[in-house]
């Protein structure tokens, strides 16, 4: 099981003309926890898939198969974050994970396209010296997602497992809200009584 995160997040393909790597693909969407999978103009039958996706992801997660980039729609606040090698891609270790986010993944040969590109919010690239398959690529991501945002023991200094427990989580005192006259009630303040008795000698 993985650690539980604050926010969510869907993994999906574009372009892509395997379904082995679509299922693949899903495969570790439904390892890291993904809320969701997509596929934006893509050859994908389910049956050629589940040969390698044997975890059945889609029997497990939401699907969402869209025609073209135009069609595709996101949750409100979500961030698509793209992977590609472009001049102003975000190198990985350099990039802080939007708390909710779909990331996508192009054709091994074309790439993302450019109009999947324009959509993106954000575009990073893994610092490698060559392109890799894109089931280790998702893996590689989400699994960045996972160390990054998660909470986790705090790595020794030397080589090994940990040293020092996880810190407790520590949550605030109950809260509870007040009615509207038990709200307004310290804003109130006793009546100038001396003003009004001098007022009304002159009156």
């Amino acid at each position: 099981m993985t650690t539980a995160l604050r926010g969510y997040f869907g993994l999906g393909v574009e372009g892509v003309s395997k379904p082995y790597n679509v299922g693949n693909v899903f495969r570790t969407a439904h390892a890291f926890g993904a809320s969701f999978v997509f596929t934006v103009a893509a050859n994908y039958r389910q049956e050629e898939g589940a040969k390698v996706d044997t975890s059945d992801a889609l029997a497990s997660l939401p699907f969402y198969r869209f025609g073209e980039v135009d069609d595709m729609m996101l949750p409100k606040g979500c961030k698509l974050v793209g992977l590609e090698i472009v001049p102003d891609s975000i190198e990985l270790p350099s990039f802080r994970h939007p708390s909710c986010a779909a990331y996508v993944l192009g054709a091994e040969r074309h790439g993302l396209s450019p109009a999947m590109l324009a959509r993106c919010d954000h575009v990073v690239k893994i610092p490698m010296r060559f392109s890799i398959n894109l089931g280790m690529a998702g893996a590689i991501v989400l699994y960045d997602r996972l160390i990054t945002v998660g909470r986790f023991a705090p790595r020794p200094v030397r080589s090994g497992g940990p040293t020092e427990a996880l810190d407790t989580p520590v949550h605030g005192g109950p809260f509870f809200r007040a009615s509207g006259a038990a709200h307004l009630e310290r804003w109130r303040t006793a009546p100038p009584l001396n003003e009004v008795a001098e007022a009304r000698e002159k009156d």
